[in-house]
């Protein structure tokens, strides 16, 4: 298995897109809910994103949110749950994010999924709730660092 993690461009959207519609948790209601204009607006306006191919194809994409401070989007591709990907996308985004402020993250993910596992597992910390039902997790760089040691 031929692995690659990279920065995320324009021609990887519509691969991205295949993932997000491939998830079991926090499934969009509509597929028109995210448009391939909105993810190339948060990965050329509001922050940067990451992609994972396996031999060529992309399986897992992250995007971060520079101007809200926040996790816009982790997804991979359930076939290759498990194997770390997500992991490493987490860690490729946060450092990045970090590098550019020092500024607490957030993020927003349902309740008792494998994702708010995922993130209390990674040093994230619950903060509350979000309007919509969502759980708040946030991240300081002070915890990040502790915890990637």
């Amino acid at each position: 298995m031929n692995t690659i993690f990279r920065a995320a461009e324009f021609s990887d959207i519509k691969q991205m897109q295949v993932v997000r519609h491939l998830v079991k948790e926090n499934m969009l209601s509509s597929p028109d809910l995210v448009t391939d204009e909105d993810v190339a607006f948060y990965l050329n306006e509001k922050g940067k994103g990451w992609v994972c191919e396996v031999n060529g194809n992309v399986v897992g994409f992250s995007i971060i949110d520079l101007r809200d401070k926040s996790v816009w989007a982790l997804f991979v591709n359930p076939e290759f749950a498990e194997k770390g990907i997500g992991k490493e996308l987490h860690r490729q985004m946060i450092n990045w994010y970090f590098e550019q402020t020092k500024n607490n993250v957030v993020l927003g993910t349902s309740k008792n999924t494998r994702a708010e596992r995922f993130y209390q597992l990674q040093g994230w910390t619950s903060v509350g709730s979000y309007p919509n039902g969502e759980i708040k997790l946030e991240m300081s760089y002070h915890s990040w660092k502790q915890h990637s040691m």
